[in-house]
């Protein structure tokens, strides 16, 4: 009778795995991880409750297969490896298994980067072309892409982060050109898919991570070089949910500039947080007011919410831009 093959993810296989190993294996395991790993192995492994013996034995199975898999590839390469393997667990299971080791396999570009300071890195990255920086720092850890966007001239630092937002599709030999220039200081790569970085989120979560100072003067010089995608970008650093971190003066000072049918537009299906925290800066009247128009609507399209969610950022933007309110970036105010 054929078994049955349960479902379980790569992080769950993972956990199952170390705590099948015993403590002090496991130990040693999880010392060769960074701490991102070992955060999400930690979750899993709090999350387990009982363990089937099918799952058990289906996960120390697929790993002793992988495991010789690899032994076999080492030894004698990927096409040697399933012809082994074949005789050993046929060629379907055979097949899956190349597969998954094979697809382990591959490095991602500039991995060899991550590794290393990101002074060292700016040393031999600043007189390169601004759109070979912009793709290595959209292949780096996003703290060290920041640090050293930070550290370029105020002209390359625009100049390259407009690049990293324009970024798409990178084709594969363009990516192991760039590779090369680096090979004779660091290392080569290789990659053989076509892979995607960059666009408007990398730049977002890298603006995220770098001072005031350094995003104000990015924003400024894309707003004269590319307009719109200056929009764009701010308009993706703040989003409508984000209101919650406002402080209750910088939110009554917002409701002073917005139509109440607007309001009532943009909080349908919001989150009761971001709900109540526009009802406890009006008035008891002015919420209940509020309440019965938002009932009174009845569905609504997407598209009109998000617009009129969109309303309410742009006033918050025009008014942090006047220096009326501010708004909180999870960093301490600096006194001046």
């Amino acid at each position: 009778m054929r078994k049955t093959t349960v479902e379980v993810g790569p992080r769950q296989k993972a956990a199952i795995l170390l705590t099948l190993l015993g403590a002090e294996p496991a130990a040693n395991v999880i010392s060769q991880l960074n701490e991102e790993e070992i955060e999400f192995l930690a979750l899993e492994v709090a999350r387990l409750d009982k363990v089937p013996v099918d799952v058990r034995e289906q996960v120390i199975n697929e790993f002793h297969g992988m495991a010789t898999a690899q032994a076999f590839i080492s030894e004698g390469g990927v096409d040697q490896a399933r012809k082994m393997l074949e005789g050993a667990l046929g060629q379907e299971r055979a097949d899956v298994v190349v597969r998954k080791i094979t697809n382990a396999m591959q490095v991602v570009p500039f991995d060899f980067l991550k590794r290393a300071d990101p002074t060292q890195v700016l040393s031999f990255i600043q007189d390169e072309h601004p759109q070979t920086i912009a793709l290595i720092l959209s292949y780096m850890p996003m703290n060290q892409s920041a640090s050293i966007l930070t550290k370029l001239t105020p002209e390359l630092r625009a100049d390259v982060a407009e690049r990293i937002a324009m970024m798409e599709q990178t084709p594969p030999e363009v990516i192991r050109r760039v590779e090369q220039v680096l090979e004779r200081k660091v290392a080569s790569l290789i990659n053989t898919d076509m892979t995607k970085a960059g666009g408007p989120k990398m730049l977002v979560d890298l603006l995220n991570r770098v001072d005031r100072s350094t995003e104000r003067i990015i924003i400024e010089n894309l707003s004269e070089t590319n307009p719109e995608l200056a929009d764009q970008i701010k308009n993706m650093m703040f989003v409508f949910e984000d209101i919650v971190t406002l402080d209750d003066r910088a939110i009554q000072s917002v409701l002073k500039e917005i139509d109440v049918r607007d309001l009532a537009t943009a909080l349908k299906g919001t989150p009761e947080e971001v709900q109540e925290k526009i009802y406890k800066n009006m008035s008891e009247r002015a919420v209940n007011m509020l309440k019965e128009d938002m009932e009174f609507m009845g569905p609504v399209k997407l598209r009109v919410v998000e617009e009129a969610q969109q309303k309410f950022v742009a006033v918050i933007r025009r008014l942090e831009e006047a220096g009326e309110i501010q708004i909180g970036r999870g960093e301490e105010d600096v006194l001046v």
